[in-house]
């Protein structure tokens, strides 16, 4: 899942960024209200971590921001205000949740897989498609009773197409989600086209069909 975190204390970014890194998220980090607000407008995530007090502006307005521009993101705000009036605030204006500063960070981490498949899967722990099923948090894909063995990208990549049925998702767009502002180590955009066909590979050979269509020109659609 592609996450950004819009944090200034240094140390905590460092020590949230690497934590997430190794639960398997994509994240990317934001030091500055300038920076975040650009972020919000030009990319999407699944989930935006948000702290109030921010170098150049308050975190408040990007939640007003990204509730105006992207409704499906999830957003998590973390503070070390813990004034009732301002997790109120938050909350009201669209946030998922509110976790105050010092907070355990396997504490943030179940609380984003909580807002994900809350706004991914309406909720739930297990998802169904095409006789394959996804446990989200338990990174786990099932054909029959049978675990799938993906590598990490096909796992996000499947992930990602289950989360969006019959939308259109171009290579850049596949890229970003995977790599987030480490696009360059995709090397190019054919890399994409191999995680497909091996992922395909890998759901066929088990007697299920995949579901993905390529779209010529545009990118690929998963019908669901």
């Amino acid at each position: 899942m592609k996450l950004l975190l819009v944090e200034d204390e240094l140390d905590l970014s460092e020590d949230v960024l690497a934590y997430l890194g190794q639960e398997g998220y994509c994240c990317e980090l934001a030091s500055t209200f300038a920076t975040a607000a650009e972020k919000i407008v030009l990319y999407e995530y699944d989930c935006v971590i948000v702290d109030i007090t921010l170098p150049g502006g308050n975190g408040l307005d990007l939640v007003r921001t990204l509730k105006k521009f992207n409704n499906l993101t999830g957003i998590v705000i973390i503070s070390a205000k813990d004034a009732l009036s301002d997790k109120v605030t938050g909350l009201q204006l669209g946030a998922d949740d509110y976790l105050t500063k010092p907070f355990h960070l396997a504490e943030l981490s179940a609380r984003l897989q909580s807002v994900l498949r809350r706004r991914q899967f309406n909720g739930r722990k297990e998802i169904v498609v095409r006789g394959i099923t996804i446990r989200p948090d338990e990174n786990l894909v099932l054909i029959g009773n049978q675990p799938l063995e993906l590598t990490r990208k096909e796992y996000d990549l499947w992930l990602f197409f289950m989360a969006n049925p019959g939308r259109v998702l171009t290579k850049e767009a596949i890229a970003e989600h995977l790599w987030g502002d480490n696009m360059d180590q995709a090397d190019s955009l054919d890399i994409i086209y191999t995680h497909i066909k091996n992922l395909r590979r890998k759901i066929n050979e088990r007697g299920e069909a995949d579901g993905i269509k390529t779209i010529y020109g545009l990118g690929y659609k998963f019908e669901g």
